[in-house]
């Protein structure tokens, strides 16, 4: 038989989880805000946006995206994880500020793992390799040859402390040869200067490459993704070109503050998975040349895991800082 206390200790924690149970039932019963931690209109915060909209017509709520970029996606982030864990303030984050920038930020301010919970990942795409179309390099053992046998010379841009930055140290780690990087505000600059031959390589999205790729300025070499993309089927993978290790994707996903209660995190998820399952949100996606990526919060939080642990030990050992 119980004790009297053991008994009031049973009804305490059951009465939180009936209120608990029927906040969750009756969520939400305001305007949501969903933060993107980058600047408006470039391909992260038009995803978001779609999943904002998506998420406004399952939940019956106005979804308001804002933007808070700054200090490598930190700002937006940071606000997330310090939020009230209550549902209505979300994170459209991405493999850049979940798994890059709390590696390359020694205080961030928040932790990938243990400041969120996770509620579903939207997209995941892969990254292309491209040359200037000027270089000889015409496969990656090519472009290999020609870096060592030009060891310091060819150079390497893009966003600091982005993906492809982080794909700039994986390629010198694995390939062992020596590629100056250079730092710049963003894709579009240091596109302009590939295309213009002051850089000679580049690892990004096909999203941003493949109208180059399409007119002759630029050369596709390799995809970075496990398998071989739909939009370049004639171009091999990094695996097949020699370096197994070289698998790297870019991808999305919505998170809420640690501590959100979990019927609240299921809710969102089965929302977002529907629409993602959409024919218009596959379509919507397929533009930016990523695909849907529909699964449990679990499914995310063990991907994210997996993502930081090894991001984190490639940005060490490839030496990776910003100042």
């Amino acid at each position: 038989m119980l004790s009297k206390r053991a008994l009031l200790c049973a009804l305490a924690c059951a009465t939180v989880l009936v209120a608990a149970d029927a906040r969750a039932q009756t969520y939400p019963t305001k305007p949501i805000r969903m933060i993107v931690p980058f600047p408006p209109g470039g391909p992260i915060d038009v995803m978001g946006r779609l999943v904002g909209d998506r998420l406004s017509q399952g939940l019956g709520q106005t979804v308001v995206i804002e933007n808070r970029p700054g200090a490598g996606a930190v700002i937006g982030s940071k606000a997330v994880a310090s939020a009230e864990p209550d549902g209505y303030t979300l994170l459209f984050g991405s493999s850049g500020s979940l798994a890059v920038t709390p590696a390359l930020y020694k205080n961030a301010g928040y932790d990938p793992v243990k400041s969120f919970a996770p509620v579903a990942a939207v997209s995941e795409g892969t990254m292309l390799l491209a040359v200037n179309s000027t270089l000889p390099a015409k496969s990656v053992a090519e472009l290999v040859a020609h870096a060592k046998a030009n060891a310091g010379k060819l150079n390497y841009g893009s966003g600091l402390g982005t993906p492809p930055h982080i794909a700039w140290g994986l390629f010198k780690l694995l390939t062992k040869t020596d590629v100056l990087y250079v730092p710049y505000k963003g894709a579009a600059p240091a596109i302009t200067d590939l295309i213009a031959g002051q850089l000679h390589f580049i690892i990004d999205s096909p999203g941003v490459l493949l109208p180059h790729v399409e007119q002759g300025k630029l050369r596709a070499l390799a995809v970075t993704s496990p398998k071989r993309s739909a939009d370049l089927p004639d171009v091999p993978t990094m695996a097949e070109a020699g370096y197994p290790k070289f698998v790297m994707t870019f991808w999305t996903g919505v998170m809420a503050p640690a501590g959100t209660p979990q019927a609240v995190v299921e809710r969102l998820n089965r929302v977002i998975n529907d629409g993602l399952r959409s024919a218009e949100m596959k379509a919507s996606l397929a533009r930016f040349r990523v695909e849907p990526r529909p699964g449990t919060p679990q499914d995310f939080a063990a991907f994210i895991a997996s993502e930081s642990k090894k991001w984190a030990g490639v940005i060490s050992s490839a030496g990776i800082k910003v100042q």
